[in-house]
């Protein structure tokens, strides 16, 4: 996949280009539906596949309270659509200039004149430019204009639920990350760097993985059965995420217990592959209260994860 990330570095237009427009923050399984047909338009023309996207993300421009956090890093949004077999991914940079653009002229400027779209593939409530003036009818008539056909995808979902990446940050902020992968299409996981931590772990008997990460969304404060890798090898663990509040702690910090690991792990890049949520977080009485609790954990989590395959985005390039 090419990533270009600025309109000024595409020297030529795209051939015979379909194109489809929008966040994708998640790519879960209603944006891979948008992929899969974008894909086919393209063979069906002879052209390439061309994702359209923004960064930062618009609200965080236009209304930086009401923004949401992103279920993706940008890095990992690339992975995900690269992984989804996109030809290319247009990362337009998102500022106040940008956003008073019209969608005639973000249409005839940006995605007839510069990109040279031939199919526009987009969701029936899709919406841009400035004041979300750019619906459906007035895409259709641009389409008109400028020579391109539009396509208008119908709600996308499995049974009576529809796609959707708010429903999707709604179940992960509860802790349903087991409820959520029949929606996102993957285990939720999120990745970083291993750092040191007040090494309570290791005097408790569990030491523990305290991890540093550019994620914005975090499953619900508790206690998780997860898959971590680390050197592309897996190991089963436990993730406490939190405050510790038996030490009364202010901070919050993702720690796991990886068992069956040796070997020093600060400073390395691992992922946490989230399976299911045990309990939520609690303080404790006192420390032999706390370390009873831990081994309780750790019983449940091997049963859990014994038989547990994850699912991450690699697969896609086999499935999708």
């Amino acid at each position: 996949m090419i990533i270009y990330k600025n309109l000024s570095d595409i020297r030529e237009q795209l051939p015979n280009a379909v194109v489809t427009i929008g966040n994708f923050d998640g790519v879960h399984l209603g944006h891979r539906e948008i992929f899969r047909r974008l894909k086919q338009s393209a063979a069906e023309l002879g052209g390439v596949s061309v994702v359209v996207t923004f960064v930062p993300h618009p609200l965080k421009v236009l209304a930086p309270g009401k923004s949401p956090q992103l279920i993706n890093t940008y890095a990992e949004k690339e992975l995900l659509i690269e992984a989804s077999g996109i030809d290319y991914l247009i990362e337009i940079p998102f500022d106040e200039q940008f956003a008073a653009i019209s969608a005639r002229e973000f249409v005839g400027t940006v995605l007839s004149g510069k990109i040279g779209v031939k199919k526009l593939v987009i969701g029936y409530d899709y919406a841009f430019g400035h004041n979300r003036e750019g619906d459906v009818t007035l895409l259709r008539r641009l389409g008109d204009e400028f020579s391109f056909n539009v396509e208008v995808l119908e709600p996308i979902s499995i049974g009576s639920t529809v796609f959707s990446s708010t429903t999707i940050r709604t179940m992960i902020k509860a802790g349903n990350v087991k409820g959520v992968v029949p929606l996102l299409g993957r285990h939720f996981s999120l990745g970083g760097t291993v750092i040191h931590g007040h090494h309570r772990g290791k005097g408790l008997g569990f030491p523990t993985a305290n991890l540093e990460t550019d994620k914005e969304l975090l499953p619900k404060e508790g206690v998780y059965a997860v898959k971590v890798k680390v050197d592309d090898v897996l190991y089963d663990g436990a993730c406490n995420i939190g405050t510790n509040p038996t030490f009364n702690d202010d901070k919050l910090a993702v720690e796991t217990f990886l068992f069956d690991f040796k070997g020093d792990i600060y400073g390395k890049n691992v992922r946490l592959y989230f399976i299911d949520r045990l309990r939520g977080e609690r303080a404790f009485a006192d420390i032999p209260s706390l370390q009873k609790a831990i081994e309780r954990d750790i019983d449940r989590c091997r049963e859990i994860l014994k038989d547990s395959v994850i699912i991450e985005y690699r697969e896609y390039l086999v499935k999708g």
